[in-house]
């Protein structure tokens, strides 16, 4: 161990070693120069589906901008409320996918795992940082948690300990940005006295693709098997309703 001197005592003491799972990724981060904060080689992304509170989406959109996070995928329905973002959604790509099957074989293709939070038998704990490469964070319904078939589009689990005994579980916003965060690692943002520099807001181009007669019959028919499963919270003008983060979407 490297030791240094200390001036006003005069001897050496230890030096303190950087946490080896957080030197992981700086080791592999990729540095985009000036501004404030490296661009990783590791990505992260967020997999939204079966969320009964739209408007978590928005708070969800936030947290992921904070974090590095590279893409919010939507599976399912796409007409969620994009309030709480505060303005995020326009640094944040979303993708939409009607199924978890096809989000998975797309995720598999960026070379992504995939990691459920949840409490499992098998479950991590977030602080040990058990990532290995760029990882896709499957997120729960608030009040069932995930399904038997989103647990098996899993590769592995972590969970977030909790030491005081007032509540069962964190709403899925919370428990995102814990998670994001540890998975994070890479050099903080610039900041501009008490505040965070923000980026540009990129020029709006409209939507990213436009529907086709087909896409509007595969999400009609998501939309009835998701209702009948329980899946949304739905209102009696959902489907009527339409949302801003329509402009957003990258379609599959």
């Amino acid at each position: 161990m490297k030791r240094q001197c200390c001036k006003r005592c005069r001897f050496k003491h230890p030096q303190k070693l950087q946490n080896p799972k957080t030197r992981f990724f700086h080791e592999t981060e990729k540095q985009s120069g000036g501004g404030g904060g490296g661009e990783m080689a590791r990505e992260s992304y967020v997999v939204v589906h079966n969320i009964a509170k739209r408007h978590n989406v928005g708070t969800l959109a936030r947290s992921a901008t904070a974090f590095g996070v590279k893409e919010l995928i939507l599976v399912g329905r796409r007409d969620f409320n994009s309030f709480g973002s505060h303005g995020s959604t326009s640094h944040l790509p979303f993708r939409h996918f009607h199924s978890l099957s096809d989000a998975r074989d797309f995720l598999k293709e960026k070379d992504c795992d995939i990691c459920g939070v949840e409490i499992t038998d098998s479950a991590s704990p977030v602080n040990e940082h058990p990532f290995k490469r760029s990882t896709a964070f499957l997120l729960g319904n608030e009040g069932t948690g995930l399904s038997t078939k989103e647990c098996e589009m899993c590769d592995f689990f972590v969970y977030i300990p909790q030491y005081g005994c007032g509540t069962a579980s964190l709403n899925v916003t919370v428990a995102a940005s814990i998670v994001l965060h540890h998975f994070g690692g890479f050099p903080e943002r610039s900041r501009d006295g008490h505040k965070f520099i923000v980026a540009e807001r990129p020029v709006k181009q409209g939507k990213y693709c436009t529907e086709t007669e087909e896409s509007i019959v595969l999400e009609r028919k998501s939309r009835r098997e998701n209702a009948s499963n329980g899946f949304f919270d739905e209102t009696r003008n959902a489907e009527s309703t339409s949302s801003p983060l329509d402009t957003l979407f990258t379609e599959e």
